[in-house]
């Protein structure tokens, strides 16, 4: 695929057009695309949620277009599961995220999910409600550079903290990065709960990942 044609999907990834997304996508397909190609798309995929992503912090974009993103992204991706069978998507890395014990709310987290899979990791999703044991317990498990921490209610902020608390009792702190997300975090939190990093917008908090990982 000409390069001018992985321009021309970045730019209408970013711009939510997916009539044009599914043309292009066709068009590729209809060229018996060789590996090398494949991943060449998904990258210029992934480049155009990262417009999306841009967008959204310039308040051009809402909430409700970082979702329609992501599902624009999924079927991008189904799309070309029949030729990615082949192929192996190059991993940037593995993060395991969770909404925290006391707490059921799963959108910000499942918005960071979307984009941080559309950057090329592994996301390890433990839902909602989760006690620190469980994020120890996966941690062990898959070995992730990143951790991500979600919660809105206040009293989620102790849950948090009690999480990081228990992955310094288990020798395993030091090995990740931990960030947190929600409406009630801020710098004084971040401290408090001994995070590496917060955010309350899903496009910075992969972006600071993506620096972790390099």
């Amino acid at each position: 695929m000409v390069d001018l044609g992985l321009k021309e999907l970045i730019q209408a990834v970013g711009e939510l057009d997916e009539e044009k997304v599914a043309g292009i996508l066709k068009e590729f397909l209809d060229s018996n695309p060789i590996e090398e190609d494949v991943q060449k798309v998904v990258n210029a995929c992934q480049q155009g949620m990262g417009v999306v992503g841009d967008l959204f912090e310039k308040d051009e974009y809402f909430v409700g277009d970082l979702i329609f993103a992501g599902e624009l992204l999924t079927g991008a991706i189904n799309t070309l599961k029949p030729v990615l069978g082949s192929t192996n998507l190059e991993k940037t890395g593995k993060i395991v995220i969770g909404t925290v014990s006391g707490d059921l709310h799963d959108i910000g987290k499942n918005i960071f999910k979307t984009m941080a899979e559309a950057a090329g990791f592994e996301v390890y999703d433990l839902g909602v409600d989760q006690p620190a044991d469980v994020f120890v317990e996966k941690v062990k498990e898959v070995k992730p550079e990143v951790v991500g921490m979600s919660g809105v209610l206040t009293l989620s902020i102790e849950s948090m903290k009690d999480t990081v608390d228990s992955l310094k009792e288990a020798g395993l702190r030091n090995d990740v990065k931990v960030i947190i997300g929600g409406n009630p975090v801020n710098e004084d939190v971040r401290k408090h709960v001994g995070a590496d990093a917060f955010t309350i917008n899903a496009a910075t908090g992969v972006k600071m990942c993506q620096e972790w990982v390099k």
